[in-house]
């Protein structure tokens, strides 16, 4: 299957996933054993607003290659009808950029190039 006739919704629904997997590794690995702490703590890495920061800041470091920032781009301005609470709609689409580029790379099992980009959060 070509993966640029995938829908950008559909790979940030795999990014989603795979995303929110990462993250919750991460913050169990790092002795968080209470759930409500780990739902707390995830905040700080899943929320729309805190995925936006992470892709800007990607952007500004050109951590992202050319191919990484083309499914940015389309995901960034693919047509959703959400109502986003809590964040702004920029927000909210650059949050989607940031999941659909990890489907992408899952999609392709680019199983490193995830991982380097979820260093890169978690380390932020």
């Amino acid at each position: 299957m070509d993966i640029r006739c995938i829908n950008s919704l559909v790979l940030a629904y795999l990014g989603d996933a795979v995303y929110e997997e990462y993250i919750r590794m991460y913050l169990i690995n790092k002795g968080i054993n209470k759930v409500n702490d780990l739902q707390k703590e995830s905040i700080n890495y899943v929320s729309a607003r805190r995925q936006a920061y992470f892709l800007d800041k990607m952007l500004e470091l050109s951590f992202l290659n050319d191919e990484e920032i083309d499914v940015v781009k389309r995901a960034r301005n693919a047509k959703s009808h959400p109502n986003p609470k809590g964040c702004s709609m920029i927000e909210y689409k650059k949050a989607t950029a940031i999941e659909a580029l990890i489907g992408y790379l899952k999609f392709e099992n680019k199983e490193n190039r995830i991982d380097e980009i979820m260093k890169f959060i978690m380390e932020d």
